[in-house]
C-alpha cells in the first residue's frame, strides 16, 4: 500500500484502472454476445420456421373442420419428414392444437395428450415465431432430452388458408451446431470491437491523466520549492526576534547597570561635596551664632535657608541614588519582587497598596524581573503623584509561560487617548520597556474612573549576547 501511495498519479491510474476497464469490458462483452446470440437464434429460427410454415400448412388444414388429422394428413407429414430436405434439418416434430393437446409428433406416446400452455406455445398462438436454445426439461421433452443436451427449439403458428387464425402450431428441434457456429462468429466480431474500443478509450484516458499528473508533479516540486523558501524565512525570522529579545534583554541590561554607575557617580561625587559643604557650613554657623554682636547674629539669620536649602539638596541626591539603584534579586521570584517593589513604595510615601499574587513562585529572566520592577515602581509613583495613592491594587497572576501584571488606583483618571497623543513620558517609557521584551502594555483610563495599567510579559526570554 505505502508503494502504491508513492507512485505517480498515472501509475495509479494503470493499476486501479486496468482492472475496472477490464471487468466492464467483459461485462459489455457478455451483453452483446447475449444480445447477438438471442438475434442469432430468432433469425434461423424465424427463417425456418417460414419454411416449415410453407410445407406443413397445406396438410393441416383439415383442422379448421376437424378435431384431428385426417389419415392422410399424417402419412403426407411422414413422408415430408422422412423424404424431404426438411426431415435432414430437423431432429423432432410436433403439431399442437390451439388447448396444448399434440395432434402429431415422430413419438406415437405422446400423440393425443395434453400439456400446459408454456411461453412458447402461448406466443405461437398469439400469431408470433417463437425461437430459443432448450434444455429440453419440460415432460413432452423426454425423448429428444435422452439423445441431445439441447436443441434450438422453434414454435411457428398455421393459419388457416384464406382467414388468417391460427389453428395449430408447429414445434420443431434443430441441432444447435449451426447456430452456435453462427452464434460464435457474430460474438468474435462483436469482441473484436468492442476490445479496440476499451484499449483505445484506456490508452487515452492513460494519455490525459499522466498529462495531468507531469502538471500536478510540477506544480508540487515547485509548491515544494516555495515551502521550503518559506521555512528558511520563517526560521530567519524566528533567529531574528530572538536576537530582537536578546538585544531588548541587553539593553534593559545595559541601562541598568547604566543607572547603577550614574547612581554611584552622584553619591561619591556631587553627593559628597555636598555633604562636606554642608558639614562645613554648620561649623562656620555654629561658630557665628556664639559671637555676641548684632551683626554677627543677623547674619547666622541669613546663613540659616541657605543651610536647609542645601540639606534638602543632599537629601533629594540622595532619594535620585537610592531610586536609580536596583535591589539584589537574583534570588527573588516574580511575587517577591512586587513584594519588594511595593515595601519600597510604602516606605518611601507612607502609602498602602493591596496586592494580589498567586501563592506559587515562578521564575523569569532577569530582564523580565528589572522589568516588572521599575513597572511597579513607575506606576504606583505615578499613582501617588496623581491620585493621591488612593485605592491602589497590584494584581499578579500567570497565563501558561506569560505573567499576568494588573496595578489600578481609585483616583480621578484621564483620557488616555489624549494622553497617549500627547505622549506622557512615563507610559511611554514603561510601554517601550514591556514591549521590547515581546509583552503587551494597556492603559484603561476615564474621567472620575481611576486608571488601571494591564502588562503581559513573557516568563523567559533569549539570554543575553555576549562578546
Amino acid at each position: 500500500m505505502f508503494a502504491f501511495r508513492q507512485a505517480s498519479l498515472s501509475r495509479q491510474f494503470l493499476l486501479l484502472c486496468f482492472p475496472i476497464l477490464l471487468g466492464g469490458m467483459v461485462v459489455i462483452g457478455s451483453l452483446i454476445g447475449r444480445q447477438v446470440e438471442e438475434s442469432v437464434v430468432h433469425r434461423i429460427g424465424g427463417v425456418t420456421g417460414l419454411y416449415v410454415d410453407s410445407m406443413i400448412s397445406p396438410h393441416v388444414q383439415s383442422l379448421t373442420s376437424s378435431p384431428t388429422l385426417l389419415e392422410a394428413d399424417h402419412k403426407a407429414l411422414d413422408e415430408l419428414l422422412n423424404k424431404t430436405s426438411l426431415g435432414r434439418r430437423i431432429v423432432a416434430f410436433k403439431i399442437w392444437r390451439p388447448d396444448g393437446t399434440i395432434l402429431y409428433s415422430a413419438d406415437a406416446w405422446v400423440i393425443g395428450k395434453r400439456y400446459p400452455i408454456e411461453e412458447g406455445l402461448r406466443e405461437a398462438l398469439a400469431g408470433n415465431v417463437h425461437a430459443e436454445i432448450s434444455s429440453l426439461a419440460a415432460e413432452e421433452n423426454a425423448a429428444e432430452a435422452a439423445r441431445f443436451p439441447r436443441l434450438l427449439e422453434t414454435y411457428t403458428p398455421i393459419h388457416a388458408l384464406g382467414q388468417g387464425s391460427v389453428i395449430a402450431v408447429a414445434e420443431f428441434y434443430q441441432p444447435v451446431d449451426e447456430v452456435m457456429h453462427e452464434v460464435f462468429l457474430a460474438k468474435r466480431q462483436s469482441w473484436l470491437v468492442v476490445a479496440p474500443v476499451i484499449a483505445v478509450m484506456y490508452l487515452l484516458l492513460f494519455l490525459l491523466v499522466r498529462r495531468g499528473s507531469h502538471t500536478i508533479e510540477r506544480q508540487q516540486a515547485e509548491l515544494n520549492d516555495k515551502v521550503a523558501q518559506l521555512t528558511g524565512l520563517v526560521r530567519q525570522n524566528e533567529a531574528l526576534h530572538k536576537r530582537v529579545w536578546r538585544a531588548a534583554a541587553s539593553t534593559t541590561e545595559l541601562n541598568e547597570n547604566f543607572l547603577k554607575r550614574i547612581s554611584a557617580d552622584l553619591h561619591d561625587g556631587p553627593g559628597q561635596d555636598l555633604s562636606f559643604a554642608l558639614m562645613r557650613f554648620q561649623s562656620a554657623t555654629g561658630t557665628c551664632g556664639r559671637c555676641g554682636t548684632s551683626q554677627e547674629a543677623a547674619g547666622t539669620a541669613e546663613i540659616h535657608p541657605i543651610n536647609a536649602a542645601i540639606d534638602s539638596a543632599l537629601k533629594d541626591l540622595r532619594s535620585i541614588c537610592a531610586g536609580l539603584r536596583l535591589p539584589d534579586m537574583d534570588d527573588l521570584g516574580i511575587t517577591q519582587i512586587a513584594e519588594r517593589a511595593i515595601r519600597d513604595y510604602e516606605g518611601k510615601t507612607g502609602a498602602k497598596v493591596r496586592l494580589d499574587a498567586d501563592a506559587v513562585q515562578r521564575q523569569a529572566s532577569r530582564s523580565v524581573r528589572i522589568a516588572l520592577y521599575r513597572l511597579l515602581q513607575e506606576s504606583l509613583a505615578n499613582g501617588y503623584r496623581h491620585a493621591g495613592a488612593k485605592g491602589q491594587y497590584v494584581a499578579i497572576s500567570y497565563d501558561a509561560d506569560d505573567v499576568l501584571v494588573s496595578v489600578s488606583d481609585g483616583g480621578p483618571g484621564f483620557d488616555s487617548a489624549a494622553a497617549a497623543q500627547k505622549g506622557r513620558l512615563g507610559l511611554t517609557g514603561m510601554r517601550d520597556r514591556v514591549e521590547m521584551l515581546g509583552g503587551s502594555f494597556d492603559v484603561h483610563s476615564a474621567q472620575n474612573c481611576g486608571t488601571t495599567i494591564q502588562v503581559r510579559l513573557p516568563l523567559i526570554v533569549p539570554e543575553i549576547e555576549h562578546g
